[in-house]
């Protein structure tokens, strides 16, 4: 990963940490599975797939948030993140899955 790529990485999870304070969180490069792509290049953004669980997502619904997790990357969409992945879920679901 370069380090410009890096700095990405480092600039998604402090946002998301700062917004959510996750009890987990993993951020993954899906940049290079894109090279090339016209508009990662019209951008210069990467792409990036994220896996989140915290408590701020109870009761709220996938759409709501995906809004929030935009929403605490502000600027950073469209400029350093072209493309993003979300997959955001509150602890108690992630609880219940693991019982099935």
């Amino acid at each position: 990963m370069s380090d410009n790529q890096q700095e990405r990485v480092s600039l998604i999870r402090e946002r998301l940490t700062q917004a959510f304070e996750p009890i987990e969180l993993e951020i993954i490069d899906d940049s290079a599975a894109h090279a090339g792509h016209e508009g990662a290049k019209q951008s210069g953004g990467g792409h990036f797939s994220i896996n989140i669980i915290a408590k701020a997502f109870i009761d709220q619904s996938a759409v709501e948030r995906h809004r929030l997790i935009y929403s605490a990357l502000g600027d950073a969409m469209g400029t350093e993140i072209h493309a993003l992945s979300i997959n955001a879920s509150a602890p108690e679901v992630t609880e219940q899955q693991d019982k099935i």
